[in-house]
């Protein structure tokens, strides 16, 4: 972001949220190389994995498959020391069911 958007808020939420979603969609067309059909992109956009961004926190990656449509599914505690929000403990993997 400091190379391409220097003069983006990255505490703006709006920002961070375009930024990454541009990153997946950068990794999202490498993955369909020359063949751009609808099927060769929705299948690559059902088969991410270990997709790390630069504006996640460390550990926390993007994944898909064809059966899981949601991208993001870990998360880190965090809590506010006066000043900001300071993360602990690990990263956490959600999982339903």
């Amino acid at each position: 972001m400091d190379k391409y958007y220097p003069s983006g808020d990255k505490t703006d939420q709006q920002t961070v949220y375009g930024y990454s979603i541009a990153g997946t969609t950068v990794q999202l067309l490498k993955q369909c190389g020359d063949d751009l059909t609808r099927e060769n992109v929705m299948k690559q956009a059902a088969s991410l994995q270990h997709l790390e961004l630069p504006m996640l926190l460390p550990g926390i990656a993007i994944n898909t498959s064809a059966t899981n449509f949601a991208p993001i599914r870990q998360a880190q505690m965090r809590r506010f020391d006066g000043e900001r929000y300071v993360p602990f403990g690990p990263v956490l993997t959600g999982a339903i069911g």
